[in-house]
């Protein structure tokens, strides 16, 4: 037999957590096994969060190899962890095809958060943004985000001793981009079958893909949604973020108050306040207005520096006369502060190191 005839004939395995309880169910019974062995192994991948069959133990040792020689779980680990002084741990995680992302854990007072990534790289090119500034190879698979809550949910528990409580699909990425792999992720961490969680604890955060978040709306979501705004005004907006030349201001408002009729979610808006850019009295009044669409409200965030970009973070004064304007109009305003940048965890600082470094080159 030729060495080609060799390598043709190996068998390659699935990946177990990329198919249906049906077709495994269908699979176990091509090798012989009972219908019900393969809801046991299929509480193991998805409530037990298990990432290997030696470990499933109420499964025989002879199902066990049948799994190990014909499935494969292509779990996500851990390449390394970086701890802030402020108790923010970032995660550099490796994929089963040597890819790399980066997901982090936010504790603040009453709330231990993840803070995940949809997509290895991205597309969006917002100019702010270090993981802008990176080629989005692929989407990530359901398992793939999953796992990610799972290992910050464990690093929560082991170094601070306190369960996760929220789930933020702030990450590398455009989340709506990847829209069934994301909301498939979803079903998983907030199902019975999976990891429980409360839809209300997930919040979802787009750069603005109109007739998706329309969808959204179809598919009447229960987690919450945020925007990414950081301008209320067309011509600012193309500038800093290239996508809303596709999807107008006008046109993310007639998707948003799609989305809240459809699901009576308010909205939460980001907005960073740049120095020199956004953050006059006019910016305010221009946001103010957006935020009349619908029942919302408004993060002001913090700007986190990034080497491929040349903004600066407004000064203190010009920020509080920015958000004592919007509270004076009505707006539901908060000032965020960022965690985890002295380990470029913070939001928009999220880049793999090595690959960013080649976009420079």
């Amino acid at each position: 037999m030729s060495t080609f005839a060799k390598v043709s004939t190996i068998k390659e395995k699935i990946d177990i957590r990329n198919i249906s309880l049906q077709t495994l169910q269908e699979h176990f019974t091509q090798m012989g096994e009972k219908g019900f062995r393969a809801k046991q192994v299929y509480e193991w991948l998805w409530k037990k969060s298990c990432f290997s069959f030696d470990d499933m133990s109420n499964i025989s040792k002879e199902l066990r190899t049948k799994l190990d020689d014909n499935f494969v779980i292509n779990n996500v680990k851990i390449n390394n962890s970086q701890f802030s002084a402020d108790k923010t741990i970032k995660n550099s995680f490796i994929l089963h095809d040597a890819h790399l992302i980066e997901g982090v854990l936010i504790p603040t007072p009453g709330r231990m958060t993840a803070c995940v990534s949809s997509q290895v790289g991205c597309s969006l090119t917002c100019k702010f943004c270090a993981t802008g500034y990176m080629e989005r190879k692929r989407n990530l698979n359901p398992d793939e985000i999953y796992d990610q809550v799972v290992l910050i949910s464990k690093q929560a528990q082991e170094n601070y001793g306190i369960p996760l409580s929220n789930i933020v699909y702030m990450g590398m990425g455009e989340p709506l981009l990847n829209y069934k792999n994301v909301m498939d992720s979803i079903e998983k961490i907030t199902s019975e079958d999976g990891l429980n969680m409360a839809a209300k604890r997930i919040t979802v955060s787009t750069a603005g893909i109109a007739k998706m978040i329309k969808k959204l709306g179809d598919d009447e979501v229960k987690f919450n949604l945020a925007l990414s705004l950081h301008a209320a005004n067309d011509e600012k907006r193309n500038t800093i973020m290239p996508i809303n030349e596709q999807n107008s201001l006008k046109a993310l408002a007639e998707a948003l108050k799609y989305y809240y009729a459809k699901t009576k979610n308010p909205v939460t808006y980001e907005y960073i306040v740049f120095d020199g850019f956004n953050d006059t009295i006019q910016d305010a009044i221009e946001l103010a207005k957006f935020c009349k669409h619908l029942p919302c409200k408004v993060n002001i965030i913090e700007y986190n520096p990034i080497a491929f970009a040349n903004f600066i973070n407004a000064g203190e004064d010009k920020i509080e006369k920015f958000a004592d304007y919007l509270k004076s109009q009505g707006v539901n305003t908060h000032l965020r502060r960022s965690r985890g940048k002295d380990i470029d965890a913070a939001c928009g600082q999220l880049a793999i190191k090595d690959k960013a470094a080649s976009v420079q080159e």
